[in-house]
């Protein structure tokens, strides 16, 4: 019987570590530490990611913009360094991206343009400090944090002294990235198409 992966790796890590450690251990790292992630997350986290990224992608058809959903590597360096040395290297939920020259096949090497991560219980503070922090501090331009149990969405858009305080608005209705601003995400659609399942 395996035993479960560590919640945490001692030391200090850069993106050469990262890529030689078990295909079957997920880990992120940021500024040199390394967190594992969370168990598989709960169906209703799936649902909204799944339903979030259909919408999103058939919306994207024919666009230079693409989405990707977890896991997918996104290595945010600090300057110009080689990738071998790049110590952050996170798995968002949801990334957009618009400037195809971030993308190899590797992932992503710097910003999405728009981020979303959907809350579980085991993530809940990590995306809403450490990860908050980090998207700012690397210049993604927005980042939505959504929180499925009680519908609640929380917006943070980058402006000249970062992100400031988010709006929180309801699930319901709709709403438009800034990122995106044809894009309608219809929340009362979204969350009905998912009810049909149960």
């Amino acid at each position: 019987m395996s035993m479960a992966q560590p919640a945490y790796k001692p030391g200090r890590f850069t993106y050469a570590d990262y890529c030689t450690w078990p295909d079957e251990e997920r880990w992120e790292l940021i500024d040199g530490e390394a967190y594992a992630m969370s168990p598989a997350p709960a169906r209703i986290h799936q649902e909204v990611v799944v339903e979030l990224v259909r919408r999103i992608g058939n919306h994207l058809q024919g666009d230079r913009c693409r989405v990707y959903v977890a896991p997918f590597d996104v290595r945010l360096p600090y300057r110009d360094e080689a990738d071998a040395e790049v110590e952050t290297v996170v798995q968002p939920d949801i990334a957009v991206i618009c400037d195809p020259s971030k993308l190899d096949e590797k992932g992503c090497r710097g910003a999405p343009d728009w981020i979303i991560e959907v809350l579980s219980p085991t993530t809940a503070a990590k995306d809403q400090i450490r990860k908050r922090a980090l998207y700012e501090r690397h210049g993604v331009r927005e980042y939505w944090l959504i929180h499925p149990t009680d519908r609640l969405l929380f917006i943070y858009q980058l402006g000249t002294d970062g992100y400031g305080k988010p709006d929180i608005l309801p699930t319901v209705g709709s709403c438009t990235p800034t990122v995106i601003p044809d894009l309608v995400i219809d929340w009362d659609d979204l969350f009905t198409s998912m009810e049909k399942t149960d």
